[in-house]
Parts: structure tokens; sequence; C-alpha cells
């Protein structure tokens, strides 16, 4: 093969917030926007890549090695270095990028990214991996290429997705499942225009309180504690709080899936509202801005619960969401949001959807 294309979605986290490096659970989705990747095979050590909307071609050679260069183009070369370990054939190869993911909504546009890379260098060098594998391998060329300590979440949502289902991502174990979501609802993402603000700084605190309030409950993880017990372990109401967070989230997630599996997505809703109450409550990694667009979505007829997604701080929500009332739902937040707050909202409409790799 000397040319091929792959497609790799964004993701939405639905429920699970800042569980990942607890050994806790998630729930995400799949979206149906995302990166696109047109590969072609060119000689021996040459390299090529670009993308739309930005000027240029980068050039490189891999017979001098590939270095991170601090640019988009590391999680692309930090795929292919990842796959040339692996024991893929290292051959040269272009790869011409677009997307349909909004830019700055928090739908993981780097996974997506590293996933249509994965895919399509796999084909044009044919390497076969297992589709947990792809995310795995994809996740340590953030890691230990381009320098993000991330979890698995983004990627292995990216690979795993499928139509009409959440991905229920298992952190400790490394699993995952697909659950279904009701083919008539909706997931309304709106972006407060609010940047993400969160520093090193405030993400570190937050993982060392979770840690300590491990330590202090004599668990390997929260993911090992329930709410009950955390309730009945005496430790500083700050540490409680936040491990608080994350218990309810893991709690939240189980009671999620039972609820899908029961038919009654509503349940789910509910769930996810109260999810960004305890953001604002326990964890306090919300804004007034995505605050004020979980009121105003809850409040709409038609939507079953939204919350704040991703790591908070600024970015999007995720509203649940009758499909026929969607756009009633997005005209009628935006309009207030817009008219209320100093920035400018914008939505869009998505759908659970397949993933890079069909199962």
């Amino acid at each position: 093969m000397t040319e091929t294309t792959s497609f790799a979605p964004g993701r939405v986290e639905i429920l699970g917030n800042h569980t990942d490096y607890n050994g806790g659970v998630v729930l995400s989705a799949a979206l149906q926007i995302g990166i696109t990747a047109i590969a072609r095979r060119l000689p021996a050590s040459q390299v090529q890549l670009s993308s739309e909307g930005i000027e240029g071609v980068e050039t490189l050679n891999r017979s001098t090695g590939l270095a991170r260069s601090g640019k988009w183009i590391d999680y692309p070369l930090g795929v292919a270095e990842m796959l040339a370990r692996a024991g893929a054939e290292p051959g040269g190869f272009s790869i011409h990028f677009s997307s349909t993911l909004p830019h700055g909504a928090g739908l993981s546009s780097s996974a997506a990214l590293e996933v249509a890379t994965a895919v399509a260098l796999m084909r044009l060098y044919p390497f076969d991996l297992a589709r947990m594998d792809v995310a795995r391998l994809c996740r340590r060329a953030e890691n230990e290429f381009v320098g993000v300590n991330c979890g698995l979440l983004d990627q292995a949502s990216s690979v795993f997705g499928k139509k009409d289902h959440l991905v229920f991502l298992d952190c400790r174990s490394e699993t995952v499942d697909a659950i279904p979501l009701p083919p008539h609802l909706g997931l309304l993402i709106i972006n407060s225009g609010v940047k993400h603000a969160l520093t090193g700084g405030e993400y570190n605190e937050r993982r060392e309180q979770c840690f300590e309030a491990a330590r202090l409950m004599q668990v390997p993880a929260l993911r090992d504690a329930s709410t009950a017990q955390l309730d009945s372990t005496p430790m500083p109401d700050l540490v409680k709080r936040r491990a608080r967070h994350i218990t309810g989230e893991n709690e939240r997630v189980f009671e999620a899936i039972e609820a899908l599996r029961q038919g009654t997505p509503e349940a789910l809703g509910a769930l996810m509202t109260a999810s960004h109450r305890s953001s604002i409550e326990n964890f306090e990694n919300s804004t007034p801005e995505l605050d004020l667009l979980v009121s105003l979505a809850t409040s709409q007829p038609g939507c079953l619960g939204a919350r704040l997604s991703g790591g908070g701080f600024g970015g999007s929500i995720v509203a649940l969401v009758e499909k026929e009332k969607s756009q009633q739902i997005q005209q009628n937040v935006v309009e207030e949001y817009n008219a209320r707050a100093e920035a400018t909202a914008t939505a869009l409409l998505c759908e659970a959807a397949d993933g890079a790799i069909p199962a």
C-alpha cells in the first residue's frame, strides 16, 4: 500500500472526573467529529507532516533520529517513534491532517491526532497490534515523547468508540466495555469561551490531596474506598472533600451503567448533574461560567442533565439531551449565556460514534 486514509474521533467525558490517576472508572463517548490523516509512503527515512490551517510542510529525516520540537508535529512523530520501537518498519512517510474538531473545546484533539497517525502508519507499513495496545502506544507517545503525563482515557475512547454506545474504561485493569446509549439522545457540547485555566500547581495539588486521602484510609488508591468509608475516616476537611469527589464519581459511573442497562437514561442525566455539583462543592474545579451553562441547560425541557467535561477550570460542558429538542436547547442556552456572561459560548450537537478501529 502506497497511500491510505484514516480517521480518529475526538471524545467527550461523560462521568468519572479526575478518577483516572486514582485507579478509577470513566464513561466517555467517541464523537462523529475528529481528525483525518492522509498518508503516503516516501523513500527511506523521509518524513513530511502538514496540517490544514497551518502554513508550510515540516520535513525531517528519520535516519538522524526523531527529536521533540515543542510543536504540534511531536504528536505524530512520537507515534512513529513508538511504532518503530515496537517493531514496525521505520519507513518514510508523508501525512496531511485535517480536523472537524472545534478549537479549544476540550474534545481531545491530541489523542485523535495520535490515533489517526497510528492507524495510518500501521496500514501504510502493515503492522498488527490489538486495539488496546494501539491506545497504550499512543499514550506512551504522549508520555515519553511529547512529555505530557496523560492517562489512557482519551486514546482508548478514540480507538474503542461505538455508535450509540458509551465507552466504559477501567483505568486500573485497562479494560473497556461498550454501554448502550438510546439513539434518541445526543450530547450537546457547549464551550464556555473561557480557556482552561488549570495550572500545573492546582492539578498536582489535587492529585496529592487524593493520594493523601488514600494514605489516611490505608488503601492503595481511592478506587478502593467507598464514600461511606471515607466519611467515617478522620482527615482534614479539604482533603476529605477532594476525595469525596473521586469516590462519588466512581460510584456514579457504576450507577449510570446500571441505569443505562435497565433502560432508564434519565438517571444518567441526574448523575451528570450531581457530578457537576460535586465539582463545585468538593473538587472546586468549576468556574462561574461553567456553572451558568449547567444551570441554563438543565432548566431546558428535553435536557436530562449536564456537567463540566474534562479537567475543569474553564472549557466546556456536556449536556445529555433529546435530539428532537436539541436545537431549541442550544439556541436558548447560548443566547442567555452570551447575554449574561462576559464570554461567548459556542455549541455543537454530537453523537456517540464509532472509534478509529472497528471491533
